[in-house]
């Protein structure tokens, strides 16, 4: 499949002379260039009837969250949707996705419920999957509150965020709770090992490169031990048996493609209905 010429195009500029490489910088610095080129990138916002900010008690401290309601969700018994941000664990917030959420709430016509999980390096694994963990058990308890059906939570994210929704699943279904109905991965990234043929196909020269996997790996995972958990890496998990049907999304020239269809075919080898 040959690349999108409109792609082939925002390329170049991602990958103009004067745009450092995130791995040559610093986490804030890497944080503050990726928030101008989504600000440069992200479509106008879509219209919901409510957004609202919360903030929750953490493992590690109070969890920023976003509440988004479209008019399409009933005041009482609305589908939900928790959704956790890409970056590769280290950039992205609440405002990074604030279009993605507003478009999945709009669209979905449910309440899409965004969390602010806590960055590396400052916290490392599994950090940011304790508080992607904690805000979706609230999200289960607190839903009369929230006008959610407790049996129509859903959990998803982009890229890092597909990896700490598929985590997600697996603790709950570890810890025999909450429920969760669906998973929505989006070009999740599910193995750390990093050795599969889309990530020396695409390594140079796209959005992520082999640099720059191993910057945020290395700036997320405390050893490399570590690469075998299956909390970070739930390619590697001993089972998948009994997690929530799934969406997953890949993109053809993403390093991160080969590991997102293979989490796809373990879940449907598991007998798990899976839209891929």
């Amino acid at each position: 499949m040959s690349l999108n010429r409109d792609v082939a195009e925002v390329l170049k500029v991602i990958h103009a002379p004067d745009r450092p490489a995130w791995d040559t910088l610093s986490p804030e610095g890497a944080r503050a260039s990726y928030m101008a080129g989504r600000a440069a990138t992200a479509p106008e916002p879509m219209p919901v009837a409510e957004v609202r900010d919360l903030s929750i008690p953490g493992p590690g401290g109070p969890i920023p969250l976003r509440l988004y309601r479209p008019a399409a969700a009933p005041a009482s018994g609305s589908p939900a949707l928790a959704f956790f941000h890409g970056g590769g664990w280290v950039l992205g917030n609440l405002n990074s996705h604030d279009g993605v959420c507003r478009h999945l709430a709009a669209r979905a016509g449910c309440v899409v419920l965004a969390v602010d999980y806590r960055l590396a390096p400052e916290h490392k694994f599994p950090a940011a999957l304790e508080d992607a963990f904690t805000a979706t058990r609230w999200l289960a308890a607190e839903a009369a509150g929230l006008g959610v059906d407790p049996a129509r939570i859903a959990v998803g994210g982009d890229s890092a965020g597909g990896n700490l929704a598929a985590s997600v699943c697996l603790l709950a279904r570890e810890a025999g709770g909450p429920a969760i109905a669906f998973q929505l991965l989006l070009y999740p990234a599910t193995d750390f090992a990093m050795d599969t043929p889309s990530h020396a196909d695409f390594g140079e020269g796209h959005l992520l490169t082999r640099a720059s996997m191993a910057w945020f790996r290395d700036h997320y995972l405390n050893h490399a031990g570590e690469v075998a958990d299956w909390r970070a890496s739930p390619l590697l998990a001993a089972s998948v048996a009994g997690l929530p049907p799934a969406y997953v999304l890949t993109a053809s020239h993403d390093p991160l493609r080969d590991e997102g269809e293979a989490y796809a075919r373990r879940l449907v080898e598991a007998g798990i209905p899976v839209t891929l």
